[in-house]
């Protein structure tokens, strides 16, 4: 029997652990908003599928980021320090789509939440390849069009589950 690989098995712990307690508390944010088994299916469903191809791509993107680091120099790892940066960095990247639904009424909302995101991901691949020292361009559109298929999955699926 081959030996597990390490890397591998984060990927799952983490997707599973990750998915769980988001689903889980999405689900019960929403039927707390709304007494709606649809729009509650739906909001599952858009997260589920939106949060499983984000963070495959998102440990894609940063696997990525690690190989062209190594080819630099590798700084020590501090487990509690990356737990940390990812929750906030997370939360804080969370508010630049909401920020539109909170001002604007739908569907410009929409608009500027998924051109916001666009934009923040461009940025986001842009600003890596500048630190990496790669193609800021590259990195860049990389991102961008990874996080662009994304969202179109999100949009796919909620016309799919339309109230």
């Amino acid at each position: 029997m081959k030996p597990i690989n390490r890397e591998y098995l984060r990927s799952v712990l983490f997707g599973i652990e990750n998915s769980l307690i988001s689903t889980v508390g999405l689900i019960a944010g929403i039927s707390v908003g709304v007494d709606n088994k649809r729009v509650v299916i739906l909001g599952a469903s858009v997260a589920i599928v939106i949060e499983a191809v984000a963070m495959g791509v998102g440990e894609y993107l940063s696997d990525d980021a690690v190989q062209e680091l190594d080819k630099i120099k590798r700084h020590p790892e501090n487990p509690l320090l990356s737990g940390l940066l990812m929750m906030v960095s997370g939360s804080l990247a969370g508010l630049i789509p909401l920020a539109p639904v909170i001002v604007l009424d739908y569907p410009g909302s929409l608009y500027f939440s998924v051109l916001f995101a666009l934009i923040g991901l461009f940025i986001l691949g842009y600003t890596k390849g500048k630190i990496l020292r790669t193609s800021p361009w590259r990195g860049g559109l990389k991102i961008l069009i990874v996080g662009g298929l994304a969202t179109t999955l999100g949009l796919v699926v909620g016309l799919i589950f339309r109230v």
